[in-house]
């Protein structure tokens, strides 16, 4: 206890902070809603999907050439926008464009479930590449935290793919879209409160503390 209580974890300054979680976002999220909104006004939904996949894609390899490494939120949205894409422009259905909403959920448990029990659990790489968090110690506390947040956001994932493949099943497109997007809010709100929730117990339990870089 006395040796975890020397220790710290780092987050860069405020506006260095804002850049670096900016930059992911914009990435991972911003570049391919342009990408889709550029693409619908030329060629509809098909081309604006298929649009949005290629951008991110583009944006991985161009992480992968000139970093060497992609970002775990990047990778998330490449892998999630290309089964939606699939899953649209394949079946041209009504009922396969919403099954892409369950489906996506599906694919995000199942990617934070894999990497839950393993030594990189996917909210610890999160952390460090969204908000730059720096745990030079790799706290044994704090990496089950990890793990375990890891969990909870796959069961956040697990709940909203069972709540959504009923609302399909029962609601009209309508009202599936509109509680699709409440569910989706709500799932993000609840899931960040809870994580942050326990990140800071975890925090004063263990005496550990957060601190801006020198630069």
């Amino acid at each position: 206890m006395l040796f975890a209580m020397a220790e710290h974890l780092e987050l860069p300054r405020p506006w260095r902070l804002m850049l670096t979680a900016g930059w992911n976002l914009a990435e991972s999220l911003g570049l391919p809603v342009a990408g889709y909104f550029i693409g619908e006004a030329f060629g509809g939904r098909n081309a604006g999907m298929l649009a949005a996949t290629v951008t991110v894609w583009l944006t991985v390899i161009g992480r992968k050439v000139f970093t060497r490494s992609v970002p775990g939120l990047l990778t998330i949205s490449a892998l999630v926008l290309t089964l939606q894409t699939a899953v649209v422009i394949v079946t041209g259905s009504v009922l396969f464009f919403l099954l892409q909403f369950p489906l996506a959920n599906l694919g995000l448990c199942v990617l934070f479930a894999r990497t839950a029990p393993t030594r990189k659990p996917l909210v610890a790489q999160l952390a460090a590449e969204v908000v730059a968090l720096r745990n030079p110690s790799h706290h044994p506390g704090l990496h089950r935290f990890f793990q375990g947040a890891t969990w909870l956001w796959a069961g956040i994932f697990a709940a909203s793919t069972i709540g959504l493949a009923v609302l399909m099943a029962t609601e009209t497109v309508k009202v599936f879209l509109l509680l699709t997007t409440a569910v989706t809010i709500g799932g993000t709100v609840a899931g960040t409160f809870l994580s942050a929730l326990w990140f800071f117990r975890v925090l004063r339990r263990f005496g550990l503390r957060v601190r801006f870089a020198a630069s």
